[in-house]
């Protein structure tokens, strides 16, 4: 499998950005790989984690400590399977997947993998909003409201680079752990009881008619090992920049697997910690029934004796929803991206995730009333566990395909390890939804039909989906297909009369450009001099111009040496040049300073809505310049 690069690598704005063999020393250049497991474990101490968390442990005591182990386990494997298929193929799991799968299969995949980030979000919403209710008491629809205005804040801070984000992260996480070692010096439990906690057992509910502990259980995998996590990982070690030869690789998968090992553990402890938080205070005392993060803080400061203890349950509650959030925006990214080769503005892209979340939420709280959030948190997380199958399933295929991951395929015991964690989770998944299916057409007998003709053939054709990708090399072979940073360079078949004597030509690499340089010749014949005109769009460019060198840019100029090869073996005379950051304004800065007569471009013939979605420059560009700007539709 050939890796991508350009414009159309995973996170492009920062693939490769991190100069990891510029480091000098064994520490520094270990350090420099550390960073993209600790934005992955912020997921795994969300908001919807405290639910689960704080569910499992007032109504099972310390019983299902054994659930979160048996979690994060599954997590580093899966994670660090994720990380070794971003660096070995240059590819993360939704490209890999596209690359794979039909345009229906892929399509499918793409929309429970937006459900999960939808779910996900959903859940970062609503710990925000309960964290802003129990700190000012705002409402929750206000809260739940306001959360819109934080979408910006990964677009504001990606533009610093990705190690700014990746320290803003490890930031916040300090503050969550260091905030839950002093809740565990508040309610002082028992050390004998904890270790118990590791043994495991699904105990009865205590309370005639509640969740299963069961249901608690994978509500905590779901919360735990989350999908959209690994299609994040597989991206985020694309940012690390190091010598692609065997050395290099199989120290980056090494690096990397030590980066998870050290966040994830971190984030073991902040979930064990909420557990046995909910364990020694609730359940000690009696409460099993505290299921909601509301309920949880107004009882601690009766119950530890300290009015310090919930304001620093908010605190860390906001944090964990505000860097959770941020990670869930990335995911979306390459989700789409990935699944569907479509990049949108990424504002955009971000709103519509975060309207998914709170149309839902809103809902929830107008028509049922803020008594149902704790258990809709909770419901978002068995929904996360109920996708895992359509990520992990494809993500052990290509690990174990030779063909994609060549020398670095994983070894056997490891994938029959893999295969066991699906299928336990898979298993445990069909367990629930068979019974929860059960018992509503049991309960409702009336009403039964509602459930044959939605739920039981929606459950069919997801489980119809999932064997298909679990067996689809050998209902196929699996076609590999070639893909090149911006569509393959076609030649050149060009002829014109001579009308201008330096033409200028904007290209972006499409299938546009044979057209825009054809009609550009027309205009001007072999006898005038071109001048092909490039922006480079990377985060990186918009602040550092010219000085930047990074990844996409050294593609971008092997890209138009194509085009100047096949001009000058057809006898034309043509140059390039490169801008940097906005093409609104970075085009009409090269044409003011090149002076050619004339600019060729090309119009996508976007409508006013496409236009928000995907940008304008013809309008900005042709107002910028003193020359005739030869426009075409394409």
């Amino acid at each position: 499998m050939k890796r991508l690069k350009g414009s159309n690598a995973s996170l492009s704005e920062v693939n490769s950005s991190v100069d990891i063999d510029s480091k000098r020393g064994i520490g520094n250049k270990i350090l420099a790989f550390m960073g993209p497991a600790y934005l992955i474990s912020v997921g795994y101490m969300d908001p919807g984690n405290w639910a689960t968390d704080i569910a499992g442990g007032s109504t099972f005591g310390y019983k299902l400590i054994w659930v979160l182990l048996m979690s994060n386990l599954i997590a580093l494997l899966l994670q660090s399977l994720s990380s070794r298929l971003g660096l070995v193929t240059g590819r993360d799991l939704a490209q890999a997947s596209r690359e794979t799968y039909s345009p229906i299969v892929n399509f499918s995949l793409w929309i429970l993998a937006e459900i999960a980030i939808a779910a996900c979000d959903l859940a970062e919403v609503l710990g925000m909003a309960i964290g802003l209710q129990l700190l000012f008491g705002l409402p929750l629809i206000y809260g739940v409201s306001l959360t819109v205005f934080d979408t910006l804040l990964l677009l504001f801070l990606i533009n610093f680079g990705i190690r700014k984000l990746e320290a803003f992260i490890i930031t916040l996480i300090a503050m969550i752990g260091v905030s839950f070692l002093i809740e565990m010096f508040f309610c002082k439990p028992a050390l004998g009881d904890i270790l118990q906690g590791f043994i495991p057992d699904l105990p009865a509910n205590p309370i005639p008619g509640g969740s299963t502990a069961l249901y608690i259980a994978i509500g905590i995998i779901g919360a735990t090992v989350m999908p959209h996590n690994l299609y994040l990982h597989s991206s985020l070690v694309q940012t690390r920049k190091f010598e692609r030869t065997d050395k290099g690789i199989l120290r980056a998968i090494k690096y990397n697997i030590l980066d998870s090992v050290l966040a994830l553990n971190l984030a073991f402890f902040v979930n064990c910690a909420i557990l046995i938080l909910a364990a020694a205070t609730f359940f000690k005392n009696g409460m099993f029934d505290v299921s909601d993060i509301s309920q949880a803080h107004s009882f601690l400061a009766p119950l530890l004796g300290s009015k310090l203890a919930p304001i620093i349950f908010a605190v860390a509650l906001i944090v964990a929803g505000q860097s959770s959030t941020i990670t869930g925006t990335l995911a979306g990214q390459i989700v789409m991206e990935g699944y569907l080769n479509l990049r949108i503005q990424p504002w955009l892209r971000r709103l519509i995730t975060r309207l998914l979340a709170i149309i839902p939420a809103l809902l929830t709280i107008t028509l049922i009333g803020e008594k149902a959030i704790g258990g809709l948190l909770i419901l978002s997380q068995v929904i996360l566990s109920i996708q895992l199958g359509f990520a992990i399933i494809p993500l052990i295929h290509f690990v174990c395909d030779k063909q994609k991951m060549g020398k670095y395929v994983i070894s056997t015991p490891l994938k029959i390890l893999s295969w066991i964690c699906a299928i336990i989770i898979v298993g445990l998944n069909a367990k629930m939804i068979y019974d929860q299916i059960h018992d509503w057409i049991t309960g409702d007998q009336t009403h039964a039909y509602i459930y044959y003709l939605t739920v039981v053939p929606i459950s069919i054709a997801a489980g119809i989906l999932l064997l298909y990708i679990t067996f689809h090399k050998q209902i196929h072979r699996t076609k590999i297909l070639t893909s090149t940073p911006h569509g393959n360079v076609k030649k050149l078949e060009l002829s014109a009369p001579a009308l201008y004597h330096k033409i200028a030509v904007a290209i972006d690499f499409s299938d546009t450009d044979s057209k825009s340089i054809n009609l550009a010749t027309k205009q001007g014949g072999k006898d005038a001099e071109y001048l092909l005109i490039h922006v480079v769009e990377t985060a990186g460019a918009i602040f550092m111009g010219k000085d930047i060198d990074d990844l996409e840019t050294h593609i971008d100029k092997q890209q138009i040496q194509s085009y100047l090869h096949d001009l000058s073996h057809l006898g034309y005379n043509v140059k390039f040049v490169l801008g940097y950051g906005n093409p609104k304004k970075a085009i009409p800065e090269l044409v003011k300073e090149h002076q050619p007569d004339l600019l060729v471009m090309g119009a996508h013939g976007h409508k006013f809505l496409k236009d928000l979605i995907f940008g304008t420059t013809i309008d900005s560009v042709r107002h910028s310049v003193k020359i005739p700007v030869l426009i075409f539709k394409t």
